[in-house]
């Protein structure tokens, strides 16, 4: 999700509270925010709720950004959060649904889930290593998910660039030994 200059200008100006700038810095945003969401969450209407709270996100968090890492770095991390988050929300209100009707038919995730770039299965494993060692998540999800390379993410994290790529790698080998030889990195 690289942005334009005027962007980065735009989300330091929000961050010191011009209201005008946030206005204009979340119109902007949005077309890669949702394109963001969509390769995170396979259904288009998901893809725009998480688009939605992650805007929303940014609006009362923007104060928080600090200008010492790039804006589009702090906004991926809103929004692969937010689409998580999502997720798992969906995932919830799906359970509670399917509690009250007769079971549906499960499709195999592991072959019918791959859409935009996504997979159901991947998600689930994601939030159980969330679950387990979030801070093996965090790196994966900056790096694989976001798309940052290695020292950025280090950057965010603010750790070595040789712990970065260490979770980074032990996320990696989870992920793998739960949805087997058929998933690579």
């Amino acid at each position: 999700m690289a942005l334009d200059e005027t962007t980065e200008e735009l989300a330091r100006a929000a961050a010191q509270g011009d209201h005008r700038a946030l206005g204009e810095l979340l119109k902007r945003i949005e077309p890669a925010v949702l394109r963001h969401c969509g390769r995170i969450l396979p259904f288009r209407q998901d893809a725009e709720e998480a688009c939605q709270d992650t805007l929303l996100a940014v609006a009362r968090n923007i104060g928080r950004f600090e200008g010492r890492a790039k804006f589009s770095t702090w906004l991926h991390i809103v929004t692969a959060n937010c689409a998580r988050s999502t997720y798992r929300s969906l995932k919830r209100r799906a359970a509670e649904q399917s509690s009250d009707e007769l079971p549906l038919q499960k499709p195999d995730v592991a072959r019918v889930s791959v859409i935009a770039g996504s997979r159901l299965d991947l998600l689930d494993v994601m939030e159980a290593l969330e679950a387990e060692k979030p801070d093996l998540a965090q790196a994966l999800v900056l790096r694989d998910i976001c798309q940052l390379d290695y020292n950025e993410v280090a950057e965010q994290l603010r750790i070595p660039l040789g712990t970065a790529k260490s979770r980074i790698h032990q996320a990696r080998k989870y992920v793998q030994g739960a949805l087997g030889d058929a998933y690579g990195f």
